[in-house]
């Protein structure tokens, strides 16, 4: 095969075949093909798309680029989540012990943040001491003995998405669906899962900024998924406002440890996100049949104590301090709070959930570069949501800094992140579909 051939192919529109597309990755992993020839065929893609049929080749050769991680020998069923981020989700602290709890293994190899969306193993990593880069060895021996590890990607699978990924970032060509699908997807099934949950945000502060592009990636997604084997669920939720209260890697750990504990200080809205992800998880895995069974089991796990105590339990199994978990006080806490308030007798109109996450960023709470540091300490609070009465005594934004430089740059991005109205608005829904797949 030639690499000439392979671009100019799918530089005219056609649809590439299983074998051509196994050849370019292998070639290019192998560092037999250049970067710009790689370039030249992303863009290719870019601008003509896949079938359904190309994607799911694409996808397992990426898969098949490296190693994969078999889990059957410690867990019946594998399911795993994936959410496509935003400002202030914190979900898989709370959806994974809550499934934990009801008796489904998990075994979770998640990511870092890069620009406003928090990851998270950051949040983790607020937990002094918690460790997120475990061996594959280590990484089983925990799924085996406390059915629920949480822990960064080894560097071995799906290699060929790193590299395809990295040139996707400086060639213009990150928002194709099928390569963000075949990307998302690689990495799951390389990771071993018989069965994924997916959380597609759309809105101001998610990636597909409408529900349209976002059910069309999902979709894309659960083909994906069904093609290879894998039991699909893929949910599209809300982003254009934060999730729960708190963007920022401490206070969102603060957060999710305030929801397992079924606390009524924590936000109903992220409450019941998580109930519902959690629910689609058991149903995938087969831990329940039908979702009102499922959500039952969820809300018992909350309510008797025992998510909170898988919580805890990985904490302690990943080297994490649990009295920090006890104690919320001993996380990280910033040496500056300013408190923003409303402007008037009114009612919340719009939540610029982009605009939070960016003020996270100039606090140091998220990284424009995948080397830089993370203050863990730093973030926001956003203490309304859309569709709330305030007064001008209503605190809308909570900024916790470290210092007047990003304090101020922070209060710059939030200055017209909340739109007022004299009428009532609408609140918005926390999910707009739910597409599945190979469920029966």
């Amino acid at each position: 095969m030639n690499i000439l051939d392979i671009i100019a192919k799918k530089r005219d529109g056609h649809a590439l075949n299983q074998a051509e597309i196994e050849w370019f990755i292998n070639e290019y992993v192998a560092e037999r093909i250049a970067d710009y020839q790689a370039a030249a065929w992303l863009m290719a893609v870019y601008l003509n798309g896949m079938s359904r049929e190309e994607t799911v080749n694409l996808t397992m050769a990426m898969v098949n680029s490296g190693e994969t991680l078999d889990l059957s020998d410690v867990v019946d069923f594998a399911v795993d989540k994936h959410s496509s981020g935003g400002v202030g989700d914190k979900t898989s602290l709370v959806v994974l012990p809550i499934v934990a709890a009801c008796g489904i293994p998990i075994a979770k190899m998640s990511g870092r943040g890069l620009g406003h969306t928090g990851g998270t193993l950051d949040k983790l990593e607020s937990i002094t001491g918690y460790r997120t880069n475990l061996d594959s060895k280590e990484f089983k021996r925990i799924t085996g003995e406390f059915k629920l590890v949480l822990a960064g990607q080894s560097g071995d699978l799906a290699p060929a998405d790193k590299k395809l990924y990295a040139l996707r970032d400086v060639t213009s060509t990150v928002s194709s669906i099928p390569l963000i699908a075949s990307s998302i997807m690689s990495k799951k099934i390389a990771a071993g899962a018989d069965g994924v949950v997916l959380d597609v945000k759309t809105g101001k502060g998610a990636f597909m900024e409408t529900v349209d592009s976002a059910r069309e990636l999902a979709q894309t997604m659960v083909n994906i998924g069904v093609d290879a084997g894998k039991r699909m669920v893929a949910l599209i939720s809300d982003m254009n406002q934060p999730l729960g209260y708190t963007a920022g890697n401490a206070l969102e750990v603060k957060e999710a440890v305030l929801t397992l504990r079924n606390d009524s200080a924590a936000p109903e809205d992220f409450r019941e996100h998580c109930l519902v992800a959690a629910a689609q998880m058991l149903r995938v895995s087969g831990g329940a049949t039908e979702m009102k069974e499922a959500r039952s089991m969820a809300e018992l796990a909350l309510v008797d104590g025992s998510a909170l105590a898988k919580f805890i339990q990985m904490v302690d199994a990943q080297g994490g301090n649990t009295i920090e978990v006890e104690q919320l006080d001993l996380l990280p806490q910033a040496s500056i709070e300013y408190s923003i308030f409303a402007e008037k007798d009114s009612y919340i109109q719009e939540l610029d959930a982009l605009a939070v996450g960016q003020a996270v960023l100039e606090l140091g709470g998220g990284r424009r570069r995948k080397d830089d540091a993370i203050d863990h300490a730093v973030g926001v609070v956003t203490h309304v949501k859309i569709g709330d009465k305030v007064t001008p005594e209503t605190p809308v934004f909570s900024i916790h800094a470290n210092d007047e430089t990003s304090l101020n740059e922070a209060k710059k991005r939030l200055a017209n992140a909340a739109v007022y109205s004299d009428e009532v608005t609408p609140r918005l829904p926390l999910f707009y579909d739910v597409l599945e797949g190979g469920l029966a």
